[in-house]
């Protein structure tokens, strides 16, 4: 522990208001901290070898443990163990230069806001001193608990564990001569996704390597030993090198302990001064070696071994969460910020060294706080079939995607259920599936735009990741499984809603929906996905559209592509179905939210049909033909883009970085679906109609999944779901009496 002096807060860098303990300076800071490590004008160190570098590392690395402490501390709440067990890898890759870094672990967050405070990132959000930073942690418009798009500097979100890896590899593949590194958690590696993703990601694109996962290898997760922690060193390198990676770098603290600390996972901060400069030394040299070999071509993965909790007020498990008693005021926090106090010249230094590292701020200088430049993709060759013809929507759409992946060679289909099942099997004619092997009868090839990896998180966090870094994309799926996706895709749009910059908008396109799997029963009939999608659409920067044709679905993909910061989900049959709409008419759906099909001309009792989808059609026009035989007047109403149709208040719009604040007013909403009696109807979750019914007044009525069967027929299914013309029939009859 450093003694710690009273010293006047006057004599401090004016951003250190608000550090409650100062400390004496280190031994050898008369020496090593007369000017900062990266010189001005320069991006980093010139040596990680060079004392005086090695001193301000260490410098760094307690600047950091004394941050996350006391703004942790300072509201009792959040989570300080597991990023102070890895600050000196941290801290190395700051003195390297290197300042795109993300992290697979949510909880790591208060470390993140400290480093971004450091190089004063978060000056632009107007905190510019300690006292600040505290004042703002986990408040609203302040530095929320698990990072977001929100916060100056930070490059991608982090909430659910197994994440971080799809925004390194979507980072690394935008911009090949950057150095992407992301922290993964002892916890995170139990998502065995995390490195199945990083192999597949590696076969696919062999040359893209300049992402760096860095372990963070603890022995704890968040309330126990983590199930990775009985590995000995030799079976931890085995399992990285089993799993593809070419060059496996550990720098474990035990060897350079010097106060006989049990267990194989040690605290660095309890050496001596002269062992901790050598552990520091050591990561510095570490981590620039695995920098240089994943920048050099080879898939590389840093491991940091060292005891959770290291230099914080508790260890192990306990340190990873702060409770109510953690106060400023707690004995154990009190204790541990004493310990890692620096001198105000200290604080000085280590600023100087961050600002200036990879030539200033995070805020300024990552690749996440400029605009990607991206080609112009022209006039879309869309094509406008007659009315009342048969064609397959995802086919049509299918065409449009491959002439975007043909002008803008960055774009990336993902698929893992296979285009050719979709009905799109002209998006791997036209752009080629990733494969190291080429073969023209399966349309593969090395240098393809359609990435295939057999994991729907896979599938969607590399498109979700390319989004949400600047490029373009669309996640393909069965509708069926895409739900194994989603929680990527739901954390990307979210952080869409706040980014600082526009992006273009994570697209998707859902095919063979429940109604067209009945041979295949239940286990291919999930559409529960809608209900996701349903509740994210009042986050006010998720529209689902449900297309009923070709022509349709052609021009909600060139809207889709010309949006921003949104989420956009595209769902559509793969079977060949009756064209009911023009491309006028299928805009006028998009700006309205819906649009008028069919209309009996008649002044009878009318009954109104808002039907999701495009099978879901066929039993609709059946039960208007019987109505009309009654003598009752029908309308049929396609919802296409329920977003619209909700009302302003019900949407959260006005809080998204890029608003979009258009909602049917109540006469159009009345001219479209007012009537005598309203009957929803869909094939699947009955919450894609809530903006109807919540806003309908007349008597009223859902027909919507229930379950799934093996059928012989879409029709089959559908009549197991209530969903037939005799059904919808009898229910109008009693709603108009």
């Amino acid at each position: 522990m450093t003694a710690v002096t009273p010293t006047p807060q006057s004599t401090a860098p004016a951003f250190c208001e608000g550090i409650q303990y100062f400390g004496e300076a280190l031994p050898g800071f008369e020496t090593h901290g007369k000017a900062a490590a990266i010189a001005s004008g320069k991006l980093a160190i010139a040596d990680p070898t060079d004392p005086t570098a090695v001193f301000q590392t260490l410098l760094a690395a307690d600047a950091l443990r004394y941050l996350i402490l006391q703004v942790t501390a300072s509201k009792a709440s959040g989570h300080p163990g597991g990023f102070a067990s890895q600050v000196e890898a941290y801290a190395a890759l700051v003195m390297l230069g290197y300042k795109n870094i993300m992290t697979e672990v949510g909880h790591h967050a208060p470390g993140f806001y400290s480093a971004m405070f450091l190089d004063r990132s978060l000056e632009d959000m107007g905190i510019q001193t300690v006292q600040q930073l505290r004042d703002r942690f986990r408040e609203k418009h302040g530095l929320l608990g698990h990072l977001s798009g929100f916060i100056p500097g930070i490059l991608a979100p982090a909430g659910p564990l197994g994440q971080g890896q799809h925004f390194a590899m979507s980072a690394a593949l935008l911009h090949r001569d950057k150095l992407f590194p992301f922290t993964v958690g002892d916890g995170g590696l139990g998502e065995p996704y995390i490195v199945s993703a990083m192999a597949h990601f590696h076969t696919a694109y062999p040359t893209v390597t300049n992402f760096l996962p860095v372990l963070v290898w603890n022995g704890f997760s968040q309330e126990h030993h983590s199930m990775v922690s009985t590995k000995s060193n030799q079976e931890m390198l085995a399992y990285w090198r089993g799993n593809g990676f070419e060059e496996v770098v550990l720098i474990d603290a035990k060897d350079y302990d010097d106060r006989n600390q049990p267990g194989a996972y040690v605290d660095s901060t309890a050496f001596s001064f002269d062992q901790r400069l050598k552990f520091t030394q050591a990561v510095l040299v570490a981590v620039d070696r695995a920098a240089k070999s994943a920048l050099g071509g080879k898939l590389t993965v840093l491991i940091i071994k060292q005891l959770k909790g290291a230099g914080v007020h508790a260890r192990g498990a306990k340190s990873h969460n702060l409770y109510a008693q953690h106060t400023l005021e707690n004995a154990d926090v009190i204790s541990a910020l004493k310990a890692r106090a620096l001198s105000p010249a200290a604080w000085d230094i280590v600023r100087t060294n961050c600002e200036r590292s990879g030539g200033g701020p995070a805020s300024k200088t990552v690749v996440t706080e400029s605009i990607l430049p991206l080609p112009e993709l022209g006039q879309l060759p869309l094509e406008e079939f007659a009315i009342a013809e048969s064609k397959v929507s995802t086919t049509a759409m299918g065409l449009l995607v491959g002439a975007v992946g043909q002008r803008d060679r960055s774009f990336v289909v993902t698929n893992a259920d296979g285009n050719e099942a979709s009905g799109i099997a002209n998006i791997n004619q036209a752009l080629r599936i990733i494969h190291p092997i080429e073969d023209a009868l399966y349309y593969q090839a090395p240098k393809g735009q359609v990435y295939e990896p057999l994991s729907e998180d896979a599938c969607a966090g590399l498109a979700a990741g390319l989004a949400l870094m600047g490029g373009r994309s669309l996640w393909c799926s069965y509708e069926s499984f895409a739900i194994n996706g989603v929680p990527i895709w739901q954390t990307v749009t979210q952080a869409m809603a706040e980014l600082r910059r526009p992006t273009p908008s994570t697209i998707t396109l859902f095919t063979a929906g429940a109604l067209e799997q009945g041979r295949n029963g239940w286990t291919h009939q999930r559409p529960e996905i809608e209900a996701y999608f349903a509740s994210m659409m009042r986050n006010g920067n998720v529209f689902p559209l449900f297309p009923p044709d070709a022509n349709s679905i052609q021009v909600c993909y060139e809207w889709a592509l010309s949006t921003q910061n949104k989420g956009v989900v595209i769902t559509a049959s793969k079977s060949p179905l009756p064209i009911r709409t023009t491309f006028e008419q299928s805009r006028q759906a998009l700006r309205e939210g819906a649009i008028v099909l069919h209309e009996t001309p008649n002044a009878g009792k009318k009954v109104v049909f808002a039907v999701i989808g495009d099978m879901t059609l066929l039993p609709v026009f059946e039960a208007a033909s019987q109505l009309e035989a009654q003598g009752l007047s029908v309308r049929v109403v396609s919802v296409v883009n329920p977003r619209r149709l909700y009302r302003s208040h019900d949407v959260a719009w006005d809080l998204c970085s890029e608003p979009d604040g258009e909602f049917l007013d109540d006469a159009k909403f009345e001219a479209m679906f007012g009537g005598d009696a309203l009957i929803g109807v869909t094939g699947g979750a009955s919450g894609t109609l809530e903006p109807v019914m919540l806003r309908s007044s007349a008597n009223r009525d859902i027909f919507a999944w229930k379950r799934g069967e093996t059928t012989a027929s879409a029709s089959d299914l559908m009549a197991v779901n209530g969903i037939t013309p005799e059904a919808l029939t009898k229910r109008a009859l009693a709603l108009v009496k």
